[in-house]
């Protein structure tokens, strides 16, 4: 096998599991039994590849659960902590040597999930430090007397991810490791990290009911899991039957669970710190992440930070660090000759309500009258192809309803799957397997939305496509077709593409790699 980042990922995919085999296991084994397996299971991929988990103390983690704003979170984290990588000229004080930043899904590259210092690691480094856990792996199913070749002697996509994380960050001697949870929290893989310096936990919500319960409180008891003995735990206000029933596990713990109100200066509105993540819930994430960033630099002695830093004006690095935050896929705005580009993945329905007033702002604020904002051309992209993606529609056109004051908040809407390409199929980082193929062959999915938006608004215009790269396609061409009509001062028509991270990432990917042309 050659050792390429290419082949790194066509091995990673071979991880994925088959959406029948995923099915299957649904069916025969209880959601108890498969979440109890996985902590023990992780534990011993770790000694396959040559680690306990006491020696993931070094990295000296903040782990990170939540349903809405992990990302964003640790993105925050990070940035705080990577302004506290180097000591002042002539001065002994401790500082850190590198910050880890591990968080899913990706946008358009597998090894964005794997960061250092803010960065996602090289092509070369991704292929080294994952052949090298693909190697102990290999060695250990040997001396087992079981065949490499089989399935089970290597984890699946996720669990492999995070021991190559971990891995790698203990190679490079990384020193603060911002971890966020996969799913869940209690059962997550991610929680083999034991001795973290905090744990964070964002806003809460209903998802992933088949692995973690259809109730509030039964998703809360599962989050509070990462809450350890002896280690500070912070969370965002949360509906009150979830915080109670995480402060009866920080109770059961021993140990300090403190509910983060906003910040003083981070206020919506406040000028004075600009946050590198637009959308105004993202102050609560930016709050949350100063009170986890503040204890893991005293318990570190990094820095020394006052136990009242969150009533107190924001340290000047806290501020550099949060004003420096970017992440891609998250209330981004992308800009071309015809087409303003609105970019935001929503795969609650929290969070696609959020998303929707974010687009609703930016209507208002991009349009050069209330007039204009409510009639202009405005072109949806949408699709959620395993979760209640009905019931994520709805919700998004009554909030854009709603804030725009009009029934038709989109005059197109375009559903397509997250299939990348039309002729070259997904992008190799972007494989999916754990979908139903017939379902995409046959547009199920999107014909089911198209269905439903008609019913919900049958002014607007609906299409359904195979594709990002089709979806894409249309938008511009109903926007240089609108630009032959209007002056050519007018503003680029407002697509907002929205749904699933994987729908975002491809998106970004077929912008990136296939720009628009003026000669289209």
């Amino acid at each position: 096998m050659t050792r390429t980042y290419e082949a790194a990922i066509t091995a990673l995919n071979s991880l994925q599991t088959n959406y029948a085999i995923v099915e299957e296991l649904r069916k025969s084994v209880s959601r108890k039994e498969m979440n109890e397996r996985s902590i023990p299971e992780t534990v011993e991929w770790l000694g396959r590849i040559g680690y306990k988990p006491p020696d993931l103390d070094s990295l000296n983690a903040i782990h990170v659960a939540g349903t809405k704003g992990k990302g964003s979170t640790s993105a925050f984290i990070s940035n705080i902590l990577s302004q506290y990588t180097q000591s002042e000229a002539g001065q002994s004080t401790p500082h850190i040597n590198k910050v880890g930043l591990y968080t899913s899904p990706h946008l358009r590259f597998a090894r964005e999930r794997i960061q250092i210092d803010n960065a996602p690691l090289s092509e070369q480094k991704f292929a080294k430090y994952f052949f090298e856990v693909w190697d102990r792996l290999e060695e250990a199913a040997k001396l087992a007397g079981e065949d490499p070749a089989t399935p089970g002697t290597k984890p699946q996509y996720f669990r492999y991810l995070t021991l190559m994380a971990f891995h790698t960050y203990l190679s490079e001697g990384v020193d603060a490791a911002v971890i966020e949870c996969g799913i869940g929290g209690q059962y997550d893989c991610t929680n083999v990290v034991k001795k973290p310096k905090a744990t964070a936990i964002t806003s809460l919500g209903i998802d992933h009911t088949a692995m973690l319960g259809t109730t509030i409180e039964e998703i809360a008891w599962h989050k509070g899991g990462i809450i350890k003995s002896e280690v500070r735990g912070f969370t965002a206000p949360q509906a009150p039957t979830a915080e109670k029933v995480l402060k009866e596990r920080a109770a059961e713990k021993n140990t300090q669970l403190d509910v983060i109100s906003a910040h003083p200066d981070l206020q919506v509105g406040n000028t004075e710190v600009k946050l590198g993540l637009a959308g105004d819930f993202q102050y609560t994430n930016a709050s949350l992440a100063v009170a986890a960033a503040a204890e893991y630099l005293r318990k570190t002695g990094v820095a020394d930070i006052s136990e009242n830093v969150m009533t107190e004006s924001l340290p000047a690095k806290f501020k550099v660090g949060l004003e420096k935050t970017r992440l891609g896929g998250r209330c981004e705005t992308r800009y071309e000759k015809n087409v303003s580009w609105y970019i935001d993945g929503g795969h609650t329905l929290e969070s696609i309500r959020l998303a929707g007033s974010w687009f609703a702002g930016r209507i208002q604020e991009d349009s050069s009258s209330s007039d204009m904002a409510t009639k202009k051309t405005r072109i949806l992209i949408f699709n959620q192809q395993t979760r209640d993606s009905t019931a994520l529609t709805r919700a998004l056109h009554e909030t854009l309803s709603a804030a725009l004051g009009a029934e038709i908040p989109f005059t197109h809407a375009l559903f397509c799957t997250n299939v990348t390409y039309k002729q070259a199929g997904y992008r190799p980082d972007l494989v999916s397997m754990n979908t139903n193929t017939d379902d995409i062959d046959h547009l199920r999915v999107q014909k089911s939305l198209a269905e439903v938006w008609n019913s919900i608004d049958p002014h607007a215009q609906t299409q359904v496509f195979g594709t990002i790269e089709e979806a894409v396609d249309f938008a511009r061409d109903v926007a240089a077709q609108e630009r032959k009509v209007l002056q050519k001062d007018e503003t680029p028509v407002m697509t907002f593409v929205t749904g699933s991270l994987h729908l975002v990432g491809g998106f970004l990917d077929v912008i990136e790699t296939k720009p628009y042309s003026e000669s289209a």
